[in-house]
């Protein structure tokens, strides 16, 4: 008996299901952008529910907005799979949407996919989803969910968080969510190898010890380029692992932090000798570009953008007031950083010599800074006026003038 015909049937079986299955419009369609109104969101759910001040046992209850969850899940959509995802609250009912572009066909695709969540009993279940035209039952919706949660190692981790989580509620008037959970301690150590995997624990131990040792017969203030290039180059071969692992240590550095507060781990590490590093002759502007440098290589760019945007706003109310100096820097940052966790030719090519300050960021000058709420209203109105777009875009040309930046 021939085999060889069964041999077309996956292919062939493969091409009918395609026009069922994907689509040639996304279900999901929008431009990537984290609004500085959402790391406001972020700062006072933190503030309310800090690990540091919960006990094993403690009730919460977190009202989440419906906004913040569809920035959070489109963007996490968008760093793992190039995908654009939504999250809307329907009555007592959350709706989950996603759209996967598929590379490598004749013509541009889409898997899309929905999912309905309706909370049973205080708990989440899928309701009903649907995979392109296809329509599945909510049974079959949360075997595959299951199933994609054990194929990717966070059995354990949903477990944890399963356990903890009491009830939730969705509030289409309101829109919002209302999660209460129990806090457990080992909640936070299940999550924290998916933001610090053992290869990056690695690659932040050595970047650590390059950092001490490039530091060590240093005195005063040193340009920030005489410091990222080599630290940058440390290693042995040029990875994304490394380069973002560089410039966390680099940002704990300038900022006055220790990553001990983030990983424990890090008490024993080499302790860098504490040196102001310089950008254009600022000090602040070097804690701008490589803090912007470090959240966009870990975060996204647009996640670094957002926090760079708020932190302006607070200082023009208390503090040293807006700057666009400082978002100039923190722009050259995350510009910067997604090089780093691009591998970018480019910036190995740019690495083959010491970088300098012009190599980093644009220059600052006329720049309006030092402005309180009452004058940047005054004189911008808001971030979405006209007045502060031209001085924003007066920012982007002079970025797109600079040869790593084009």
């Amino acid at each position: 008996m021939r085999a060889w015909p069964f041999l077309l049937l996956p292919p062939l079986l493969a091409a009918s299901l395609l026009p069922v299955l994907t689509e040639r419009q996304p279900l999901v369609s929008r431009s990537d952008g984290i609004a500085a109104s959402s790391i406001v969101e972020v700062r006072r759910l933190l503030a309310n529910h800090d690990s540091g001040r919960l006990q094993d046992g403690d009730e919460r209850t977190a009202i989440i907005p419906a906004g913040l969850l569809d920035t959070a899940i489109d963007h996490f959509a968008s760093r793992t799979l190039g995908a654009r995802a939504a999250f809307v609250i329907i009555g007592r009912s959350g709706e989950l949407r996603l759209s996967i572009p598929l590379r490598g066909l004749p013509a541009r695709r889409y898997l899309n996919l929905s999912a309905v969540i309706a909370a049973a009993d205080g708990h989440p279940r899928i309701d009903s989803a649907s995979l392109g035209a296809l329509p599945l039952p909510g049974w079959l919706a949360e075997a595959a969910a299951g199933t994609a949660i054990r194929a990717a190692g966070l059995a354990g981790q949903w477990q944890v968080a399963a356990r903890a989580v009491r009830r939730v509620d969705f509030d289409a008037a309101a829109s919002h969510v209302v999660l209460n959970y129990v806090w457990q301690p080992e909640l936070l150590e299940q999550l924290r190898p998916l933001a610090v995997t053992p290869a990056d624990m690695a690659n932040l131990r050595n970047a650590q010890a390059a950092l001490a040792g490039l530091l060590d017969h240093r005195a005063g203030v040193v340009p920030l380029g005489q410091v990222l290039t080599p630290l940058l180059a440390c290693c042995g071969e040029a990875s994304a692992g490394h380069g973002r692992a560089a410039l966390l240590v680099l940002a704990a550095h300038v900022s006055g932090n220790s990553l001990s507060r983030l990983l424990p781990e890090a008490r024993s590490w080499a302790r860098p000798r504490r040196v102001k590093l310089s950008l254009h002759g600022r000090h602040d502007s070097a804690q701008h570009f490589v803090v912007s440098a470090a959240l966009a290589a870990w975060a996204g760019e647009s996640a670094a953008d957002a926090i760079g945007l708020d932190k302006e706003m607070r200082d023009a109310r208390s503090g040293s007031g807006f700057s666009f100096a400082d978002l100039a820097a923190d722009r050259a940052g995350s510009r910067f950083g997604e090089l780093v966790a691009a591998n970018s030719p480019r910036l190995q090519a740019a690495l083959q010599r010491p970088l300098s300050d012009s190599d980093l960021a644009p220059s600052l000058a006329g720049l309006p800074e030092g402005l309180s709420a009452a004058e940047f209203e005054r004189r911008f109105a808001a971030p979405e006026s006209a007045d502060y777009r031209q001085v924003k875009s007066e920012i982007e040309r002079r970025l797109r003038a600079m040869p790593l930046y084009r």
